[in-house]
């Protein structure tokens, strides 16, 4: 349930205002729910992938593939996808490290799930916010012009700042949207530089 005030505040701002207070909402549910979707995709997590490659480096291919073996990480799925086809009988290198690198893809574009959401509230929140002070400006000077001499500058001033608060709650979502943005974007950007190293390991260090 809304409060009465903050009902009363966006009402201020006008449709602009509480288009901005959704996009807030929304920005919030994606930012918690894409930190989860990178836990449970173990995005912080590498430990078992250098356990398995260091089996892997060995010879020791059982205790590698069994290492990595129905893990969610997504370096640990990689590093298992990439051993399987080096030791399939039916690929040679190249479609092993074809095969090894349509994983991959599918992996990286599942961790960027989300990202062109933000992506998109970042770049029309300020627009938005822009847009509703454009119109809120155009209501207040409509105003004055109708008042004539009997123009009250209170009134006016009034009309002012009220218009600006939709620039203003524009930026305020548009600036968390875009640094969450920007620090998932370095997630994905380690997660494919990790999943690029452990593959050319796997392929350097092992074979059939």
């Amino acid at each position: 349930m809304i409060p009465p005030d903050m009902i009363a505040f966006l009402d201020r701002g006008g449709p602009a205002l509480w288009l901005i207070a959704a996009l807030s909402v929304l920005t919030l549910a994606l930012i918690l729910w894409k930190i989860w979707h990178f836990s449970l995709m173990g995005a912080w997590a590498g430990r078992a992938t250098e356990a398995a490659i260091a089996h892997w480096a060995r010879g020791e291919t059982d205790q590698a593939l069994a290492t990595v073996a129905g893990r969610a990480s997504l370096r640990a799925r990689l590093a298992h996808s990439a051993m399987t086809a080096r030791l399939d009988p039916k690929l040679d290198e190249a479609a092993a490290r074809e095969e090894t690198t349509r994983v991959a893809r599918a992996d990286l574009a599942e961790a960027r799930r989300g990202l062109r959401a933000l992506e998109l509230i970042a770049t029309i929140a300020p627009l938005v916010g822009l847009l509703g002070t454009v119109l809120g400006m155009i209501e207040a000077f409509q105003a004055l012009q109708s008042s004539g001499n009997r123009a009250d500058p209170t009134v006016l001033a009034g009309g002012i700042w009220e218009a600006l608060l939709t620039t203003a709650a524009g930026m305020a979502v548009a600036i968390p949207a875009a640094m969450a943005l920007s620090w998932f974007d370095s997630i994905v950007e380690r997660l494919q530089g990790d999943m690029e190293d452990a593959a050319t390991r796997i392929f350097l260090r092992g074979g059939k």
